[in-house]
């Protein structure tokens, strides 16, 4: 099956300087839950790739971020949508690991789990490291500006992994996704005219980075 990726912080929620650490920490950015919805009623699963290194840095327990990841994904049912599954790295960059993005360890792992098609799969992010870990496993992939996206566009790293579609945030990716697929978005324009160009990881199951 084709699915689409999305990383979490920058994308979902907000960013926050000193992390999400607690659940009342975590505000999702204006329109992320109704992009949720639109994503499950085109019959798109969704999967959750984050780079969580405060677990590795002793910042927050994985008990704590998988608290968040539950609470996020009650929140997101409750308002139509539906998250597949989650994965997140909880290792500090010095340490050498296959999960950490750019490395393209979660998605890998989703994809056998769920028996995903990467190469008709899409990958959404705010960051050069989601894209480059997107495109390595032949995904199309989705910079968002919202985050740390904006400042992301400046950065060499992201010229070396370019996306193949920028959005002003997950509303936009989405409407993009949907004309590729040729699928129609309820409460949004045609979305053709949008054709175009564990060791450590932690596992979430609906139906309940970092950076």
């Amino acid at each position: 099956m084709r699915a689409i990726f999305l990383d979490r912080d920058g994308v979902i929620n907000e960013n926050r300087a000193q992390h999400v650490r607690e659940w009342r920490e975590f505000a999702f950015v204006p329109g992320a839950l109704a992009a949720l919805q639109r994503l499950h009623a085109a019959g798109l699963p969704v999967f959750v790739v984050t780079n969580q290194a405060i677990v590795g840095r002793g910042v927050v327990s994985a008990a704590a971020v998988e608290e968040i990841h539950a609470r996020m994904l009650a929140q997101v049912a409750l308002h139509g949508g539906n998250i597949h599954d989650v994965r997140y790295c909880p290792h500090d960059p010095a340490v050498s690991c296959g999960c950490r993005k750019p490395a393209p360890g979660m998605l890998l792992e989703l994809a056998v789990r769920w028996r995903v098609d990467l190469r008709r799969s899409y990958m959404v992010g705010d960051a050069w490291t989601d894209i480059a870990a997107g495109r390595a496993v032949g995904c199309r992939c989705v910079l968002v500006r919202t985050g740390r996206g904006a400042e992301q566009l400046l950065l060499p790293e992201l010229h070396q992994h370019p996306a193949d579609m920028v959005a002003a945030d997950l509303s936009g990716a989405v409407d993009w996704i949907l004309g590729c697929e040729g699928l129609s978005s309820p409460g949004r324009p045609d979305n053709h005219a949008w054709r175009g160009r564990l060791t450590a990881s932690s596992r979430l199951t609906a139906p309940i980075e970092g950076r």
